[in-house]
């Protein structure tokens, strides 16, 4: 047996073979035996080699532990954040993480929102996701307003940010206000100039009386990147610029670095986005995020403050716990 036991690269080599059909494949000892043409009692041993000499890791996921501890632990970290954690299944792709962070938010939004109330939103695939999941429901008076503007050719066929809004508006029986101004103009003069136009005024007037702001995190870093990096908004020398500013992430379309701060970057001169200082300030500001993609987006973004609620699904939770 103690030589059974000693990793000689063949071994080794068998070891993880015997692994891999124990338990990807989900094999018995006596079906791999007879496949490989040894014994039981070998298979046995292999199995118990792979595990000593930590060719397999195994992990015990208590599922009455993940979301409340790492709720737990995220308070403690960001004091005033109040976080949602989404449980998800071991492995799940970020496709599967971002349909159950949609459906949570969905089902808190539903909890949330009171009559009267305006609503900020900022338009992307993550919210785009929790706008199919809206269960409709009757909110007297409640104003849903954009919150940076999509003027962009593909968008203004595609239809991507304005169903999005008017899904909002619909399930909940409210109004939608568009902003129909660029992402980001070519100058920042120019988006002095315009913010000065009445019908625009009217727009910025309803984002700063929002008492509610609904948001995610942009990130290039995700398995599918944010809209805003894969729809033809950012050229080669605007990324090229972010990458020297040390941009880890957007909200909105404005950017931050990996500290939360937003100052100083050239690009958000010329975004439509709302001053995240604004978002700061909100009364109530609730972030959606799916996908460890996100991580650095996201923990950006807790520790500059940019959020007073926040649901996410686990795994991303927990890297953002580890970054620390």
């Amino acid at each position: 047996m103690t030589s059974d036991l000693s990793a000689s690269p063949d071994q080794a080599a068998q070891a993880v073979q015997v692994a891999r059909l124990y338990f990807y494949q989900g094999l018995t000892t006596g079906e791999i035996a007879a496949e490989l043409g040894v014994s039981r009692p070998r298979v046995s041993r292999l199995l118990t080699l792979a595990r000593r000499s930590g060719l397999v890791e195994i992990r015990i996921h208590d599922p009455a532990e993940h979301p409340q501890v790492l709720e737990a632990e995220l308070r403690a970290r960001f004091p005033g954040l109040s976080p949602h954690v989404v449980d998800v299944p071991p492995g799940s792709s970020e496709a599967l993480s971002l349909e159950r962070v949609a459906a949570y938010s969905a089902n808190l939004l539903g909890n949330t929102l009171q009559p009267g109330q305006t609503v900020g939103l900022a338009w992307g695939n993550t919210l785009d996701a929790v706008s199919r999941a809206l269960k409709p429901r009757a909110i007297p008076e409640l104003t849903f307003v954009q919150l940076n503007g999509s003027a962009n050719a593909h968008d203004f066929v595609s239809g991507f940010v304005t169903d999005t809004l008017l899904r909002f508006a619909r399930a909940y029986g409210g109004r939608a206000h568009l902003f129909p101004v660029p992402t980001f103009f070519d100058n920042p003069q120019t988006k002095h100039l315009m913010w000065q136009e009445r019908s625009v005024r009217h727009v910025l007037d309803l984002q700063d009386r929002a008492e509610v702001l609904l948001y995610s995190l942009g990130s290039i870093q995700a398995d599918s990147p944010s809209h805003v990096y894969t729809a033809g908004y950012l050229g080669a020398q605007e990324q090229a610029e972010l990458d020297a500013q040390g941009v880890v992430g957007d909200l909105a379309t404005v950017f931050y670095r990996a500290d939360g701060s937003f100052r100083g970057i050239p690009i958000n001169e010329r975004a439509s986005g709302p001053d995240l200082e604004k978002v700061r300030a909100a009364e109530q500001s609730i972030c959606v995020v799916a996908g460890v993609g996100k991580t650095h987006a996201l923990h950006a973004a807790l520790q500059g403050g940019l959020a007073k609620t926040l649901v996410v699904d686990e795994r991303a939770a927990r890297a953002v716990l580890e970054l620390d």
